[in-house]
């Protein structure tokens, strides 16, 4: 799955954003200013942030060139209410990779994102291969061989997120924000329950493993 991390102080503006990105199936993250965001990142992985200028604590500008001068190259659509030439100029000599002035047309940011994710060689990647097994998030099936196994949305985008970040802990709070949304009523149990299925579904399968942590949450290995 692909995470866009939504930088803005504005409460109305994060949520559109999020509406709007979360429409085209993308998981979202949302800050309300630098320092915010940058905490976000230390705890989750992010493809591309849609960042606004003028925040408090740390603006747009600062939190560009943070990332730049630690080169980091991660996609950056800052989408501001300064218009004039100069506000442009100074976010591109910063580093951000795109410009757009408030107010913004939804469906242009959209091309302008999946611009962005093409560049960076993110978008094409909805294809998990682990050996003989292939992981097809247009399709939410995963085949080895002759075998297809099509799988209930969540049951995919669960397992399809594990294995995108093979070995990394994810703890069951963490999976529910990104796969059932922070806003669901359903408990983390329904975590623990879909992890079982999914064990149970590919059992016996030599490539992978769904692994608990004690205490931590959940991890996928890679066995080949």
């Amino acid at each position: 799955m692909i995470t866009v991390l939504v930088v803005d102080d504005d409460k109305n503006t994060r949520l559109l954003f999020k509406a709007v990105l979360e429409s085209e199936r993308y998981t979202v993250l949302t800050a309300e200013n630098g320092s915010q965001a940058l905490e976000v990142m230390d705890g989750a992985h992010v493809d591309l942030v849609v960042l606004d200028v003028m925040m408090p604590e740390m603006d747009g500008y600062e939190f560009t060139r943070l990332l730049r001068t630690e080169d980091n190259n991660l996609p950056i659509l800052m989408v501001s209410a300064k218009q004039l030439p100069a506000d442009k100029r100074m976010g591109f000599t910063l580093g951000v990779d795109d410009y757009m002035t408030k107010p913004i047309d939804e469906m242009e940011m959209l091309l302008r994102i999946k611009a962005l994710l093409r560049r960076a060689r993110i978008a094409n990647e909805r294809k998990i291969v682990i050996g003989e097994v292939v992981l097809d998030y247009d399709c939410f099936s995963v085949s080895k061989g002759d075998r297809v196994e099509e799988l209930p949305q969540k049951e995919f985008l669960l397992l399809y997120k594990l294995l995108s970040y093979p070995g990394k802990i994810f703890t069951r709070i963490q999976l529910m924000d990104e796969i059932w949304g922070a806003d669901s009523e359903t408990g983390w149990e329904t975590v623990t329950v879909h992890i079982g299925r999914l064990r149970k579904r590919f059992e016996g399968w030599e490539e992978f493993e769904i692994l608990s942590v004690r205490g931590l949450g959940y991890k996928a290995v890679k066995k080949i």
